[in-house]
């Protein structure tokens, strides 16, 4: 079975983002960027159906700017066995990538697409059902536990009530939450190794998708900072502030 996992390119999770002067986006000169965490745990859940013996072949795919291959690298260190690149210097809507993704589905042809339900810089949480939608693949988003049994995907997924678990025919999508599981820590030895797989470089036009934005961002603005709190000597005195200055009781 052949596995694709596409990864994206984020400002690095631990880093406080800082609003451009003109309000265009977000500052990312000169700023640690890594790879989405949901799309790490992504790989892991890959590499781990490896080892079980029940997939041959894992593929990575990034969509973005050169520097992506960095990314991909990270991939092919947890496990992956090959990258592929699809170089643009665009800004890239979720739409967009869905449609990239589906072309390299269809030139590649894999069984199981797994990916992060979520990037943590747009928080779009779009891609994976629009590539579903557009492939006609049955999906299961925000999944703690995968399962492949034979021709079948069983994805235990985390929903608001508690947890469901989904049987679906394969080919299938499937999205990544949390719980999953927890990344492995990638070795320097892996990390050379990764260094002479294989990662291919094609274009938008080369898969003959259009990526033009269909969204256009008017304003990005930092949230209103918030008051300091205060410490209060006993519980009348909150209760009084409670009700005559915030009015909420």
């Amino acid at each position: 079975m052949k596995v694709l996992v596409p990864v994206k390119r984020v400002v690095d999770y631990n880093v406080k983002v800082r609003v451009k002067s003109d309000q265009s986006g977000v500052d990312i000169a000169n700023v640690k960027m890594s790879m989405n965490p949901f799309d790490e745990i992504a790989v892991e859940e890959a590499t781990r159906l490896k080892e079980k013996g029940v997939v041959t072949e894992i593929v990575a795919v990034s969509c973005g700017v050169t520097q992506s291959q960095e990314t991909l690298r990270t991939a092919m260190a947890i496990g992956a066995d090959r990258g592929i690149l699809v170089q643009t210097d665009a800004e890239l809507q979720p739409l967009a990538v869905a449609k990239l993704l589906k072309a390299l589905v269809d030139k590649e042809q894999p069984q199981l697409v797994i990916l992060g339900k979520q990037a943590i810089d747009d928080d779009a949480n779009q891609t994976g059902q629009m590539l579903a939608a557009l492939l006609d693949w049955p999906q299961a988003t925000f999944a703690s536990k995968v399962e492949v049994e034979g021709d079948k995907v069983k994805v235990t997924r985390e929903v608001d009530g508690g947890l469901e678990t989904i049987a679906l025919s394969l080919p299938a999508i499937v999205t990544t939450d949390l719980r999953l599981n927890e990344p492995r820590y990638v070795t320097l030895p892996n990390i050379m190794k990764a260094k002479k797989k294989q990662l291919d470089t094609v274009s938008p036009e080369d898969l003959g998708v259009d990526v033009a934005p269909r969204l256009k961002t008017l304003k990005v603005v930092e949230p209103a900072a918030r008051k300091a709190g205060i410490m209060v000597p006993d519980v009348a005195t909150l209760v009084d502030k409670l009700k005559n200055e915030a009015k909420v009781v």
